[in-house]
């Protein structure tokens, strides 16, 4: 289960595409070449997204393995 305080790092590692989805947010994970790191939450809250309804996003489109 993805949480707002997971690593953006993690997630990119751990999840095939979501870096795609998050593009299409705002939450830019490369910028200029560099990586931006930080948590989901630190980064939603620096481009106004609204956390919970990108966490149910995701969650629906990489549910859990236990699901």
């Amino acid at each position: 289960m993805i949480k707002k305080t997971d690593y953006v790092e993690a997630l990119l590692e751990k999840y095939d595409g979501i870096n795609v989805i998050l593009m299409k947010k705002g939450v830019v994970c490369i910028q200029c070449g560099e990586p931006v790191w930080g948590t989901l939450g630190e980064l939603a809250k620096t481009k106004g997204i609204d956390v919970n309804s990108l966490i149910i996003e995701l969650n629906e489109h990489f549910p859990s393995p236990d699901k």
